[in-house]
């Protein structure tokens, strides 16, 4: 048992030297020949190599490499351990999309691990597998170590009702043939009974105004309902993609971060949310989200906000995390409906309350994927998406 152990640590700082000197690209020979059993000292090598200094997040995850355990159930209870600690993180260093040393480490050190997991593991996992995921492609470890399948979420968008099309039309044809088909003492007959329901006379010649039919009724109603249809229909917010370059804490509220947002615009757009319960400033700083962009500016404790930024919650509202979006969406390009293709409002009335009526629309389904009454926020790179499946958007 000893000795099958020390064959798998063996292994283990083998893989991240090989991963290191990737990234770096270091000849990694000169360090696997060398006999160093210290794992950090022989990662300090490779580093220093490439006059790379170690930051304190580094260390740690060196420090957590150093002691990934052997047995499988105590590698499960650690991989769910940093699933946890992935759940608001894209990367682990820093609060952006940019892969540093320690991913690819904690890549090299876990990959064996995760490969032999069931699928039903697996699902329990599911911030790891995405970070997984990200990681052996963004850093291409494939060419390194045997790829793990990521079972991702698919999404169909809805197919139109051709046979419905198809009815509506044969209906319209033969209402068309049956007019041309009446008499024209029928037609005669028809217009004044038509007349008579606007008006009559009186017996003093007077045009008296009849009560109207049950049609004419009806049509300021299916006005209405058009009218409060258009209003519902997401096609009036303006959704962006947004980079956001800088966030920090609201001076005068706890529960308030403040962020500086690259939506393509001349000027970065400053953003208040109430995300400092779950995101640190750090987490949110080069990190992609996407955000309505056509609310009215307001002040929020004195601070202006010039838009809101769209989050996933539980239903117990204990996790909350901004929208997930593609890699390779551009900060600017608006996010699109399939079949909802309107022009947005300039500037949303806050008197309608036209937001209020369409955010319990906005969900994420049962694979994560954000929807509005279930088609995918799209952006150019494919679906936004959310840890948190079945919750809500604001």
């Amino acid at each position: 048992m000893a000795a099958s152990t020390q064959d798998q640590v063996e292994i283990r700082n083998r893989n991240i030297v090989l991963a290191l000197c990737k990234r770096l690209s270091v000849d990694p020979k000169i360090f696997l020949d060398d006999k160093v059993s210290d794992l950090k000292s022989l990662c300090e090598n490779v580093l220093k190599s490439s006059l790379i200094e170690n930051s304190d997040e580094l260390t740690k995850w060196l420090s957590f490499a150093e002691t990934y355990p052997v047995d499988s159930e105590a590698c499960l209870k650690v991989l769910d351990e940093l699933n946890g600690k992935l759940i608001q993180k894209s990367v682990l260093v820093g609060g952006g999309l940019q892969t540093s040393e320690a991913d690819d480490i904690v890549y090299a050190v876990v990959q064996l691990s995760v490969i032999g997991l069931s699928d039903s593991d697996r699902k329990k996992l599911p911030h790891l597998m995405r970070w997984i995921d990200y990681v052996q492609n963004k850093d291409k470890m494939s060419e390194l170590f045997e790829q793990i399948t990521i079972n991702k979420a698919s999404f169909e968008l809805p197919v139109p009702n051709v046979q419905a099309k198809v009815e509506v039309a044969s209906n319209v044809k033969k209402a068309v043939q049956g007019t041309k088909d009446v008499s024209p003492s029928e037609v005669g007959s028809t217009s004044k009974k038509s007349s008579d329901a606007k008006e009559v006379k009186g017996g003093n010649g007077v045009a008296v105004k009849k009560k109207e039919t049950t049609a004419e009724k009806k049509m300021p109603e299916k006005a209405a309902v058009e009218e409060k249809d258009k209003e519902l229909s997401v096609s009036l917010l303006k959704i962006q993609v947004g980079l956001i370059r800088k966030a920090w804490k609201h001076p005068s509220a706890d529960s308030l971060l403040v962020e500086e947002i690259d939506v393509g615009e001349p000027k970065f757009r400053q953003v208040v949310s109430g995300l400092a319960k779950y995101c640190t400033p750090d987490q949110l700083t080069n990190r992609l989200v996407v955000l309505i962009t056509n609310v009215k500016p307001g002040k929020l404790r004195d601070v202006m906000s010039e838009g809101l930024v769209l989050c996933a919650s539980s239903e117990d509202h204990t996790l909350v995390e901004p929208l997930l979006v593609p890699e390779g969406a551009k900060p600017g390009e608006c996010v699109s409906f399939s079949g909802y293709e309107g022009k947005p409002e300039d500037v949303l009335n806050p008197k309608k309350k036209q937001l209020d009526k369409i955010t319990p629309n906005l969900l994420t389904d049962e694979k994560g994927i954000a929807t509005f009454k279930g088609i995918p926020f799209m952006t150019s790179s494919g679906p936004c998406t959310s840890s948190i499946s079945k919750g809500s958007i604001k």
